[in-house]
């Protein structure tokens, strides 16, 4: 059974990449899935994120207020830190739980673990094969603009805060390029896939 590890910039199309693959045949893991669960309660992430940033970070319900922790750590790069640093481990050992049981279950079939921060976090060594999709930066701009309504700005900001593509492509064993039609894209899907296959 072979890992496909993908990542990609913002609106790069690592959604259409990771539809792609599931129509294929491929188990797809989605990192942000794995990164909600990180947080459910009496897990140790859950204990370690209370300790690290206080009591107030819980709601009524007793669950992790996302929106009161990002508060905390939005643009205070070492808070920001003493968050990964307890979360990502855990999707990590939540992703490898995952590949475990789907080989098990499924020992032919191709998994790929889907992490947009793949890199920063150092999970490109649970797979076989890194998968990047890439955009150019001005493309990229005007899809996350049409798509989520931002401002040129705001968007700018996000992909500014992100690894860029020369390092990312520097990083992986396939590179899919999405600036054109996306039959363009398909394409290169089509070749990569059937190579993995082979």
């Amino acid at each position: 059974m072979k890992v496909i590890c993908l990542t990609g910039g913002l609106a790069a199309g690592k959604s259409t990449a990771v539809k792609y693959l599931e129509q294929h045949g491929a188990k797809v893991i989605d990192a942000d899935v794995l990164g909600h669960r990180a947080y459910d309660p009496g897990t140790d992430a859950f204990n370690a994120v209370i300790n690290t940033f206080g009591d107030d970070v819980k709601s009524e319900d007793g669950e992790i207020d996302r929106k009161i922790l990002g508060g905390k750590v939005f643009g205070q790069p070492e808070k920001l830190k003493q968050l990964t640093d307890i979360v990502w481990p855990e999707i990590r050992r939540l992703a490898e739980n995952e590949i475990s049981m789907s080989q098990k279950s499924n020992p032919g079939k191709i998994v790929v673990l889907e992490a947009a921060v793949l890199f920063e976090a150092g999970w490109e060594n649970i797979g076989d094969e890194v998968w990047v999709v890439v955009a150019d930066p001005e493309t990229a701009i005007e899809r996350a603009m049409a798509r989520d309504g931002y401002p040129r700005e705001a968007v700018q900001s996000r992909l500014d805060s992100q690894l860029g593509n020369e390092e990312r492509v520097a990083r992986a064993d396939v590179v899919i390029t999405n600036n054109a039609e996306p039959e363009d894209m398909i394409k290169q899907l089509d070749e990569a896939w059937s190579k993995t296959n082979a």
